[in-house]
């Protein structure tokens, strides 16, 4: 690459992919905003040679085409009522994929004693994966007329 007057190389690449490269080498972690083209971070970091990128980058989009191929991603949700003493030991235990969404208090109803316990509504979700192997497999007829039944309220 050519040096300009003061002696810093110039390379001519396109800032916009660049940004993930940089951060990639600040702190390990691989951050893509939406809107810009894995394949554009992948040919900067084949360019600049760095190894562990080009697997990270490549493993993503292998990733998203995995996911895209098995169409649409669906959330089942679950509302867990709990009391205030229960919240952090019921968050903490959560498994098999389930996340938390949203806490909501609902108060109190119930006095034990001189105090009151405050209730809290916990919203999880899960992705719900409609493949097994790679077979998609489609609802049964209880769950269509469910789901009928729910597309109209």
């Amino acid at each position: 690459s050519p040096q300009d007057e003061t002696g810093a190389y110039l390379i001519d690449r396109d800032p916009t992919y660049f940004g993930p490269i940089l951060n990639y080498l600040r702190h390990g972690k691989l951050i893509i905003n939406k809107e810009l083209a894995e394949e554009g971070v992948l040919e900067e970091a084949e360019f600049y040679n760095i190894a562990s990128l080009v697997r990270l980058v490549k493993e993503r989009i292998r990733d998203n085409e995995n996911r895209t191929s098995q169409g649409p991603v669906k959330h089942v949700y679950r509302v867990l009522q709990c009391q205030e003493e229960e919240l952090t030991q019921m968050v903490s235990t959560m498994s098999d994929g389930w996340k938390f969404e949203q806490l909501i208090s609902i108060g109190s109803s119930y006095n034990y004693g001189n105090e009151d316990q405050a209730e809290f509504l916990c919203v999880v979700s899960r992705e719900l994966n409609n493949s097994t192997n790679g077979i998609v497999k489609e609802p049964s007829e209880k769950a269509k007329i469910l789901q009928e039944r729910g597309s109209r309220m």
